[in-house]
């Protein structure tokens, strides 16, 4: 079954670590990727720019409408992602407890919806 992990940080925290926190930050994720690569449940990941990079699409009445930045103002901010192909939730959670980001975020657990879910 396959899970997203998103991965929530403040990103107004960010610039508070030094290069060396950054460094073993980095560090983290590159071995977290690696170790589920190695165990064949990756499927995709990749970091998200800064939430100043963002714009928001609404459709009303037929009309785009685009505005700067996220789709909400929050505390955290969604900073990446990951995708996995694990048998269960429970894999899935034990995974996204290893994720860097759960140590000083949070990291929210989906799974993603297979053609059969789409009937019920």
């Amino acid at each position: 079954m396959q899970y997203m992990l998103l991965i929530y940080g403040a990103e107004a925290e960010r610039p508070q670590m030094s290069p060396e926190q950054m460094g073993e930050m980095m560090s983290a994720y590159m071995a977290f990727t690696e170790s589920i690569k190695s165990e064949g449940i990756f499927l995709a990941g990749d970091a998200l720019k800064g939430i100043d990079t963002a714009t928001t699409v609404r459709v009303r009445e037929g009309a785009a409408l685009h505005t700067d930045g996220p789709f909400a103002a929050t505390k955290e901010q969604l900073g990446g992602y990951y995708l996995i192909d694990v048998p269960d939730l429970d894999k899935a959670l034990e995974v996204a407890a290893r994720l860097p980001g759960s140590w000083y975020g949070s990291v929210e657990v989906r799974p993603v919806m297979s053609p059969e879910d789409y009937g019920n």
